[in-house]
């Protein structure tokens, strides 16, 4: 009997059906001489500090660094059941071997492995390694599988990443957050991410726009512009040097260009162009792909390829027929999908591109909710386009020369639609075009070279400078994606800043823990967050750790760098970090400080005054001004003082009160109050003007 253990229960019940275990049990499925089960996601993790020694419950710079001797792993809360179903299915006598059927790559292998050797189990692994969640592809994937043991340094390679994020992590976060009296949360990938956000702020803060212009040219119908003019005066100057004269074509260059179809989606990139055309945040994104994953819909989307095997080439070419016959690219003609274009067994290491699979044929997209049926066309829109022939277009650039300066005309006209008519039809059912929407062709009139134009009109037209852009998850995912790659070799298990997996989780976290806020569809750093960069040594905020880290996981995965001789460098790491910040100034000590609004001006020092829970006080302790909330004259007329009114009160030195009730009328009434400062330890207050029911 095979034990097969997937990495989550909807994962398991596609290996079951496809397997023939159909009898369900708690927690497992049995059937057809196997036995399924699940880990749902980590159901092993790394201990937390204070189970080491009870001391560590408690953040004290005295502790730091915390290097464990020997590693302690949990069962991870709220999975306790779950731990003892597999547990217990694995020491059952009929189960001879194991099956590692966790998603194929660095973290799927570290969640089994995980698992078994908390379980204490011996018997023999073997390991599943697919892409899809097609019955065909399970059940390919189980007839060739491998040995566990070959897999063994792509475990400890996962093991070495677990453990250095947790020793930089809490020994990093523990120092900071004692340090600042605040909890700043560190980490190899969230840091420089939250650099990268922090450095562009700074960039658009200290911009300051520049003027310049360009002269255009009027000639019968078309228009040629000048480059850039820095001084209004030079631009004038050449406007009337150009005003009722000739203009001649001294240059006409024309150019055909071809652009190739697109690849495939990784999951980065269906991550960003989600983002760019719906407004989906990274996580909703890998959200409704694992959810279209898990409906056979979608293959495996946390992937960083881009291409297909060779073996797939007749699959694609089935899937794109039924793509291409979705509503809407019906009017798509000929279509004759170039499957080479596609295939680059190189190019794929863990899992291949996403591309939709044959369960199509049996779904009704239009009955899916609306954010996976948004997703699932776009992904079959790409694979339409990847599989078309290219577009094709000429390009026309004239040259004009004017009262001695030189003017530009450029045009292009469309030789072949190809891949372009299909991305058309998918972007015109978009209700809200993106910005970066398909611009219509410019043509020029028919030129040539030596033709004179008379009495030419010549305008100026101002501009201005712009900031750079700030990040949206789209461009923020492409820095993260590409962050430290020049630095790392061709064949490290993960490039630039997290995995196509994390990176959603990261952008998440930053926003949770208050160091990023969004705004519409832009991340800005907020003050903590630039903060928090300013203070943390380059080490921790740069790219280079991760890629000097991959480097060298890298290594361990091939058998060529021992998990000892990594994990001391991460442990010496660890303590000069601790040995370099043993204290900050004071004033550096109140960086992390609550900003306080401040409600108006003191009238006895000119001081801000803030709002406290009893009352508004002068942020100078020594002035001794202050507006008790609950002052006799406010809790007799059964009235509080308000923020507003003790901001009219220093602004005015009056505040209009509705509803002020009076013991001796037994009524409300509307009020004016005025504030009377004695410059003693009270204020005084009077009604100086009432009208309404009951006033006087």
């Amino acid at each position: 009997m095979k034990l097969i253990i997937a990495e989550k229960p909807s994962v398991a019940a596609a290996y079951a059906a496809a397997l023939g275990a159909k009898n369900k049990k708690d927690g497992y499925l049995e059937g057809n001489g196997c036995l399924v089960t699940w880990c749902i996601g980590h159901l092993v993790s790394l201990a937390e500090a204070g189970a080491y020694e009870e001391r560590y419950k408690k953040w004290n710079y005295e502790d730091l660094p915390i290097l464990p001797e020997v590693w302690q792993h949990v069962v991870s809360p709220g999975k306790e059941k779950q731990f003892s179903i597999v547990k217990s299915l694995m020491e059952r006598p009929d189960v001879k071997e194991l099956v590692n059927g966790c998603d194929a790559g660095r973290e799927g292998e570290l969640i089994f492995r995980l698992a078994v050797e908390m379980a204490g189990c011996t018997k023999p692994v073997w390991r599943l390694w697919i892409s899809s969640m097609e019955d065909t592809a399970i059940r390919e994937g189980f007839s060739h599988l491998e040995p566990g043991s070959r897999y063994e340094p792509l475990y400890h390679s996962a093991l070495c990443r677990s453990k250095a994020d947790w020793l930089i992590g809490i020994n990093a976060t523990r120092l900071f957050s004692v340090l600042y009296h605040k909890t700043l949360n560190v980490g190899r990938v969230q840091t420089p991410t939250l650099a990268m956000l922090a450095e562009r702020d700074g960039k658009i803060m200290l911009f300051q726009k520049k003027k310049y212009y360009h002269v255009r040219l009027s000639l019968n119908g078309l228009e040629a512009v000048s480059d850039r003019v820095d001084e209004k005066e030079k631009a004038v100057s050449m406007q009337t040097a150009c005003q009722n004269g000739q203009a001649v074509c001294v240059s006409l260059e024309r150019e055909k260009k071809t652009v190739k179809p697109p690849k495939l989606y990784d999951l980065t990139t269906l991550q960003r162009e989600a983002n760019r055309l719906f407004g989906f945040t990274a996580k909703e994104t890998l959200d409704y792909a694992q959810a279209l994953y898990e409906k056979k819909l979608l293959t495996y989307p946390r992937t960083d390829s881009r291409y297909l095997t060779g073996d797939m080439a007749e699959t694609v070419s089935a899937v794109a027929r039924l793509a291409a016959g979705l509503p809407l690219f019906s009017a798509v003609g000929g279509f004759t999908p170039d499957v080479a274009a596609v295939i680059s067994d190189k190019d794929v290491s863990d899992h291949h591109a996403i591309i939709p699979t044959l369960e199509l044929a049996k779904q009704e997209v239009s009955l899916l909710p609306a954010g996976e049926r948004n997703l699932f066309i776009l992904v079959c829109c790409k694979l339409l386009c990847a599989l078309a022939a290219p577009h094709v277009y000429e390009t026309v650039s004239a040259v004009f020369t004017c009262g001695e300066h030189t003017f530009t005309a450029k045009g292009k006209e469309v030789v072949s639609q190809g891949w372009k008519e299909i991305e058309r039809l998918f972007r015109s059912s978009l209700k809200e075009k993106p910005e970066d929407d398909l611009e219509d062709v410019a043509t020029l009139p028919a030129l040539s070279q030596g033709q004179i134009f008379d009495h030419v009109a010549a305008t100026i037209t101002e501009h201005f400078t712009t900031p750079p852009k700030p990040y949206t998850e789209d461009t923020l995912l492409s820095a993260m994606e590409h962050a430290g790659t020049e630095d790392m070799p061709d064949d490290v298990e993960r490039k630039g800043l997290g995995t196509p997996a994390t990176r959603a989780s990261i952008i998440e976290k930053l926003v949770s823990s208050g160091f990023v806020e969004r705004k519409g569809k832009n991340l800005i750093p907020t003050r903590n967050g630039i903060n928090l960069v300013t203070v943390l040594p380059e080490v921790l905020t740069s790219p280079q750790l991760t890629a000097d880290w991959e480097n060298k996981l890298s290594l361990v995965a091939k058998g060529e760098l021992s998990p000892e001789t990594f994990m001391e460098g991460i442990e010496s790491m660890a303590k000069e970090l601790i040995a370099r910040y043993s204290h900050i100034s004071e004033d550096k000590q109140k960086l992390f400080a609550p900003q306080k609004e401040s409600v108006g001006v003191c009238p006895r020092c000119g001081q801000p005054v803030f709002e406290g829970k009893k009352n508004f006080y002068c942020g100078d302790r020594g002035c001794g001004f202050v507006l008790w909330k609950n002052d006799r004259f406010w809790t007799s007329r059964r009235k509080e003082l308000t923020k507003k009114m003790a901001a009219d009160l220093l602004s005015k030195g009056k505040t209009k009160v509705k509803g002020l009730y009076s013991e001796k009328k037994d009524t409300t009434y509307d009020a004016v109050i005025v504030m009377e400062d004695t410059g003693g330890k009270y204020i005084n207050f009077k009604t100086e003007f009432t009208k309404g029911k009951g006033g006087r």
